[in-house]
């Protein structure tokens, strides 16, 4: 797999061009460029906006000739490492120098370069400017300045002109950070484009092969897991990847879970460190954080309700798959305390009068605006319950894989536990689904969430075949794109509304994983082709889709994170369920 597959994957209109670390985002607007953070900069909100609508931090930048016309972008020419951006004077190339360092090489000529900025105050000097406001900013050139032009023209804002006599070697830097100093030291151009072009070769390289059909979108979904990560920064203790560095800025408790599968494949020490961040951040009672941002935590919301918020605990049993690829004991030795810690602050903290445990925020579900909240909190789910069941039970296999056998056997007693409650308490016979419950009432809404008890493969033979009839009902989730996030006979169901409808990559990998659990391989390689197919039918990877059209809804973020990573699992599942089917023809032939 060779970057040249990603040629102009990369529009800078709806895609940015960004890198591995950065929260730099560079767009264009016809013949203008601009330079966004991804960044949420929570205290300065009400100053500035919100971080989605916040204008750029550098703006209209644009190339003139030195008479003051404006010069014509003819083709631009995009790759993760670099943006050749041709124009009718010569060949201009963006790329990164580190993680708040941008640098655009520059032909030979003469020729201007203007700009505006948002700072607060400002000096110029022979090689640029420095400028310091909400964050701190350098410009800086090699070429020769023949005009450095800086004047204020509105509050915290300046605007910058240049007029530059350029060779070869030259470059533009701009160093954007929040530190006292800058980056002002120019490398050799071509030495950096070519330094960045094998970076991202290394990166493809160790990416496990797929097959053709899947080529493409899967250098797209690791490009998006590379340039999605975001470097060390206060509360953010470890490069870590943005679900969305458009849409969401920060890490997600769970959707971390889902990144570090893809991750394991290249990167044991990457993969983890995507747990280890969330960890960094655990509460004395064991409470794991909901979010983490660069200035801060989310582990208490006062809306829709007042009430701790966090995300599903599904940690353990992702660490039990990243062991089968890394075989790092001394990583489950690490963690080991930690993750006990975790499960005890569930099964103390939000244990039900009936021995199962609850939801007490719609957050800490993950399916923040599904119906199943709709009635209050909070709420006896079986997804909860399941994802306990397969913690404990993870808990067990780590206990004696470090040799805390004796821990082993509480956890598995648990695990069969709680699966017994399910069957006994949520079952729901003549439905054929486990009922979510708001004080000992079931809750009419249907989901494929009453049915994700599947995902134990320890139910009753007669309650699975119920479920799975259920699952792979079209007048239920099996739609035109399974699987719907609501029943689409349910008068809750909205196609284009998060939780309400649209098909999550998320969800049909966990039911992918529950059918093999479950001895239905032929079912579950049915749904991971349509899932592939489904993310195959545009040119992103989107948060979440339209169940009966297909298609992205307005509000779904895009480049998004665990859709990408989920894909290459996929891939990778569907690549080795193919290559068994062929030898097993083989054999039989």
């Amino acid at each position: 797999m060779s970057i040249e597959i990603l040629r102009n994957r990369i529009d800078l209109v709806n895609v940015p061009f960004t890198d591995r670390g950065s929260r730099i985002l560079l767009f264009r607007n016809n013949n203008q460029f601009s330079i966004r953070l991804a960044e949420r900069w929570t205290k300065w909100e009400n100053e500035i906006g919100h971080y989605r609508q916040r204008p750029p931090l550098i703006t209209d930048i644009t190339l003139y000739t030195d008479t003051g016309e404006p010069i014509a972008i003819e083709e631009i020419e995009s790759y993760p490492h670099c943006i050749h951006v041709c124009t009718t004077i010569g060949q201009f190339d963006w790329t990164f120098v580190d993680a708040e360092t941008l640098l655009l090489q520059l032909p030979s000529g003469r020729f201007g370069i203007s700009f505006n900025i948002f700072a607060e105050q400002g000096t110029t000097d022979w090689r640029g400017g420095t400028l310091r406001g909400k964050r701190n900013v350098s410009y800086t050139t090699n070429a020769r300045l023949i005009q450095n032009v800086r004047e204020s023209t509105d509050k915290d804002k300046f605007h910058v002109e240049l007029v530059l006599e350029s060779h070869v070697g030259n470059a533009i830097l701009f160093n954007i950070t929040p530190r006292l100093g800058y980056n002002r030291s120019i490398p050799n151009p071509d030495e950096l484009i070519a330094n960045q072009h094998s970076l991202w070769e290394q990166w493809f390289a160790a990416a496990p092969p797929v097959l053709e059909e899947y080529r493409s979108h899967y250098a797209y979904a690791w490009w998006i897991l590379r340039m999605g990560l975001v470097n060390t920064r206060y509360y953010f203790t470890r490069e870590a990847l943005y679900p969305s560095k458009i849409h969401y800025v920060g890490v997600w408790h769970w959707d971390q879970v889902f990144h570090a599968l893809a991750y394991r494949y290249v990167d044991s020490r990457l993969a983890e460190d995507q747990l280890r961040i969330v960890l960094d951040h655990q509460r004395a009672d064991g409470m794991l954080p909901d979010a983490i941002h660069d200035e801060g935590l989310i582990m208490h919301l006062t809306l829709p309700v007042d009430a701790d918020v966090t995300k599903p605990p599904i940690i353990t049993w992702a660490v039990l798959k990243m062991f089968e690829t890394s075989g790092h004991l001394d990583f489950l030795q690490e963690i080991y305390e930690p993750l006990v810690n975790w499960n005890r602050w569930w099964m103390t903290e939000n244990r039900n009068g009936n021995g199962l445990c609850q939801y007490q925020h719609p957050f800490t579900s993950g399916l923040d605006d599904s119906p199943l909240w709709d009635y209050g909190m909070p709420v006896v789910s079986p997804d909860l319950n399941t994802y306990l069941v397969l913690q404990n039970r993870s808990l067990a296999q780590v206990s004696r894989l470090i040799g805390r056998d004796d821990a082993a056997e509480e956890f598995e007693h648990e695990a069969d536990r709680l699966l017994k409650s399910m069957v006994e308490d949520l079952w729901d016979e003549e439905a054929g689904l486990f009922r979510a419950k708001l004080y000992g009432q079931p809750i009419a809404t249907v989901t494929p969430f009453n049915l994700l008890p599947l995902l134990t493969g320890g139910l009753p033979e007669h309650i699975t075949q119920r479920a799975i009839e259920n699952l792979t009902n079209p007048e239920l989730f099996w739609s035109t794109f399974p699987l719907s996030t609501v029943a689409v006979s349910d008068p809750a169901f909205n196609p284009t509304q998060m939780w309400r409808g649209p098909v999550w990559i998320n969800v049909n990998y966990l039911f992918v994983e529950a059918l093999k659990l479950n001895n239905q391989h032929q079912l579950a390689a049915e749904l991971r082709r349509r899932t592939l197919d489904l993310i195959l039918r545009h040119n992103d990877i989107y948060e979440y889709y339209n169940p009966l059209t297909g298609e992205h809804p307005p509000k779904a973020a895009p480049m998004f994170g665990w859709s990408a990573a989920l894909f290459i699992e996929l891939a990778i599942d569907e690549t080795r369920w193919q290559k068994e089917q062929a030898k097993a023809r083989q054999e039989s032939e």
